[in-house]
Parts: structure tokens; C-alpha cells; sequence
């Protein structure tokens, strides 16, 4: 592909500056923010191009090994939008935010969503963990504390107790998620991205996001499994 890559402007800039500083961006943001920038910047602008924004900036974030990926958000399946750095893996763009033994809490906690049924570790689960860490032991209290500081920084995200991976998570860690967790990370059968809250087909194990659920079995009256045609025993949300 010998295309020139289109130029960055000003706006491309500000666009990326805000992703970065996000963290991640949901969708109907990132349109706001495409506007915003092309209108400030008077960058022309076209509401259905943001796809073509964006790939102008991973152009030139190519050579940083960068890249503006999107994702969808596992609870209500809308789009998200997050810069993530391709020469590092996950344990590494960690590593200079947090220490040792908070890292190894966190990669114990996502071990136990990651082998989930459901793709949740409870707090308690957690916790008792937290006094059998390597490195020291650590005390529930401050493990608590540790928690929190990951569902803010938006690596973890929590509903009554149950934590499971955050959106930003799962965009930035999919390759390193799929590459060590092989036997059991699974890809959503329908749009093909991991899957950590999933239903699972009790006869051949295929794995579907629950927005994706409900997409693919909207007006069905028998719900059958896309892969092997079995009956789907799990309550369609």
C-alpha cells in the first residue's frame, strides 16, 4: 500500500491529545470531539468520517508503534475508543504506574475472571488472595484500596462486588490476554473480539458477548447456537 498518508492537522492532533488524556472514549464522545476539533482547528469535517480521521492518525502513530483502537464495551456493546502502545504489553505499561505487588494482584485478579464462567471474580475471591501474593502479603484493607485504584484508572471495572475487565482493559490487553490465556480466553463468535463476559453454548463451548446475545437472537422465537444448532440454554438478556 503506496498511498501517501493524508496529512495530520491541528485538529488530528487535538483529537489524539484528548484520546490520550481519556484514557478511552466512548463513541458518541469521540463523534462530539472529531467536530469539536475539525470546527476549532477549521479542519473540514464530515460527520460519517471519523473512521478516516482516526486511520490518518494511526498512520503517523505507526512508526511510535502506537495506534487508536476501537472496542466495544462488553455491558451494552457500544463502541470505545482507546490509544494503545503496540511495543508494550500490558504488564509493562502497568509497570510504571503501579508496584510490584500491586501488579501481581491485579494480574492474580484477572486469572480468576479470565477462567470464570461468567467472566466476573467476586470481591471475596479477590481478597483472599491478597495474603497468598508472592511478593508480600497484603493486608484486605489495602488490598481494597488497590482495587480502587484500578476501577478509577479503568483496568478493572466493578458492579456489587463483582469486578470483571474494564473496556480500556480489554482493548489495550487483547493480544497479550490471547496469547496467555490460550486454552480458555475465548473470541465472541459474532464479532470476533474477546470475549470475557460471555454465554457459552452448553453443547460446543462457543462463546458470545451478551450484547452480541442479543443482537444475533432478536426475533427468534427458538434460539438455536450459531455453531453447532443446538437449542441455547442461557436467558437471553
Amino acid at each position: 500500500n503506496t498511498v501517501m498518508a493524508a496529512q495530520m492537522t491541528d485538529a488530528h492532533r487535538r483529537f489524539l491529545q484528548v484520546l490520550m488524556s481519556n484514557g478511552i472514549t466512548e463513541g458518541s464522545e469521540a463523534r462530539k470531539l472529531h467536530q469539536h476539533c475539525c470546527e476549532i482547528d477549521k479542519v473540514y469535517y464530515a460527520h460519517d468520517k471519523l473512521d478516516d480521521f482516526i486511520n490518518t492518525i494511526n498512520s503517523h502513530l505507526q512508526p511510535l508503534f502506537m495506534q487508536i483502537r476501537k472496542g466495544i464495551s462488553e455491558d451494552d456493546g457500544r463502541a470505545h475508543y482507546a490509544v494503545v502502545n503496540l511495543a508494550e504489553t500490558e504488564v509493562t505499561k502497568m509497570a510504571s504506574d503501579y508496584t510490584e505487588i500491586e501488579l501481581e494482584l491485579f494480574r492474580k485478579t484477572m486469572d480468576l475472571i479470565i477462567l470464570s464462567e461468567n467472566g466476573f471474580a467476586s470481591s471475596t475471591d479477590i481478597l483472599n488472595l491478597a495474603d497468598q501474593l508472592k511478593t508480600k502479603k497484603m493486608k484486605k484493607k489495602e488490598a481494597e484500596q488497590v482495587l480502587k485504584i484500578f476501577v478509577e484508572d479503568k483496568w478493572l471495572s466493578e458492579k456489587n462486588g463483582e469486578y470483571t475487565l474494564h473496556t480500556r482493559c480489554i482493548i489495550e490487553m487483547e493480544q497479550f490476554i490471547l496469547s496467555n490465556y490460550q486454552d480458555v480466553a475465548r473470541k465472541c463468535n459474532i464479532c470476533h473480539s474477546l470475549a470475557i463476559q460471555s454465554q457459552v453454548c452448553e453443547s460446543c463451548g462457543t462463546g458470545m458477548h451478551v450484547p452480541c446475545v442479543r443482537k444475533y437472537f432478536r426475533g427468534q422465537t427458538e434460539p438455536r447456537c450459531p455453531r453447532c444448532n443446538e437449542f441455547w440454554s442461557c436467558d437471553i438478556p
